[in-house]
């Protein structure tokens, strides 16, 4: 490296360490403007409410995996957020409960925990809800609150460890609270992760070839502008005009599985919604329609396919979309354009989005679940009445 790039990298990183933020400019980004800056996550926020507690955390993992907490007890969180698919199930579009197919793609649930904003059109803002909302929707969990804390009070471990951790006898309430804290504790380790090394000071932890992707990330490449902050995320919503995804198109299920929602949101003439409304769905502003909230970028070697409906199943067919300018459509955002970016300068950009993720996948072993357990001395009580 020159001694004036090694100048520029010492003024660059201490501007970010005054600010906490990194100031763009050039016409590749269009005008002078402020971003939160890039670096390692900060520690994982915590609800005063549900403090974490290594026994909560032990607890919320065995009801991660375990599919008592569905509907008709065959589906867990880890059946679409599955540890050896990046932590989604691995599919362009989500399985869906059983009988019915999502027409959105799982996200992964890795550092979910800085989400402010949870589900593509960010319909929940915390964990603890978005459980509620996977594990009682119709199509995910489709669980009913109180049948799931019935069969957990017939499984003696599950009520030994929720008076352990809470006090009192399995309540839904709390089965949302364990498995929020065990998904707290699923987030990438800076010392894993060479971008992160490489923003605490170990240079050598990336590439020439990914140096060179960070200076386009942040400029000509224009991804700086949604992809911002430790998460990689502006956690706005945008309209890039992402192609139909043929699983989606060809699918009636899927097709009702997006009817069915648009009617419950309220959407009038439900049954000729042909596409995916996004943002639309919470707000109702047409001005929303197509728009999903940024994803953070953290991981992504393990966690493709891509966008909302995944129809991108390669990075390199991301970078493509990008250069050309993204897709067509009426409400595409502003910041879509061509970007011009040479064959070479996709390979660099490529091997500093690699950068992001951990050397190795975050991985977390499936518990051996406990046993119910038929209680002969509590018949006979509830016979004679007591």
């Amino acid at each position: 490296m020159s001694k004036l790039k090694r100048s520029s990298v010492r003024v660059l990183l201490a501007m970010v360490a005054l600010t906490g933020s990194i100031i763009i400019t050039g016409d590749t980004v269009g005008q002078e403007k402020t971003f939160p800056v890039l670096g390692p996550l900060p520690p994982v926020p915590i609800p005063r409410d549900n403090p974490q507690t290594p026994a909560k955390v032990e607890l919320g993992k065995l009801l991660f995996f375990d599919p008592r907490t569905s509907g008709d007890a065959s589906t867990s969180c880890a059946s679409c957020h599955d540890p050896k698919q990046g932590w989604g199930d691995g599919g362009d579009l989500s399985r869906g409960y059983p009988g019915t197919q999502h027409w959105r793609n799982s996200q992964t649930v890795i550092n979910s925990a800085y989400l402010k904003k949870l589900f593509w059109a960010g319909g929940v803002g915390s964990l603890e809800s978005q459980a509620i909302a996977a594990t009682t929707g119709n199509l995910a969990g489709n669980g009913s609150p109180e049948m799931i804390q019935e069969r957990l009070r017939q499984i003696p471990e599950y009520v030994r460890r929720f008076k352990e951790v809470f006090g009192e006898l399995p309540t839904f309430d709390k089965v949302v609270k364990a498995i929020s804290a065990f998904e707290r504790t699923l987030v990438s380790d800076a010392r894993n992760v060479p971008f992160d090394r490489y923003m605490r000071g170990d240079k050598s932890a990336l590439s020439d070839d990914a140096k060179k992707g960070l200076t386009l990330f942040q400029g000509k490449a224009r991804c700086i502008q949604c992809h911002n902050g430790p998460l990689f995320t502006d956690e706005d919503f945008h309209d890039l005009a992402v192609p139909n995804n043929t699983a989606f198109t060809e699918d009636p299920l899927r097709q009702i599985a997006m009817r069915f929602v648009a009617k419950v949101k309220g959407v009038p003439n439900y049954m000729k919604v042909d596409r995916d409304l996004g943002l639309f769905l919470e707000t109702k502003r047409n001005d929303d329609i197509g728009k999903f909230r940024t994803p953070p970028l953290r991981e992504l070697q393990y966690t493709a396919p891509y966008m909302h409906n995944g129809v991108f199943f390669t990075l390199e067919e991301v970078i493509d979309f990008y250069n050309k300018g993204g897709g067509n459509d009426a409400n595409k955002s502003p910041l879509m354009m061509p970007l011009g970016l040479t064959a070479e300068e996709k390979k660099a950009l490529l091997v500093f989005l690699e950068s992001l993720s951990s050397t190795e996948p975050i991985m977390v072993e499936a518990p051996v679940l406990p046993e119910y357990e038929t209680s002969p001395g509590a018949i006979r009580s509830a016979k004679k009445g007591d």
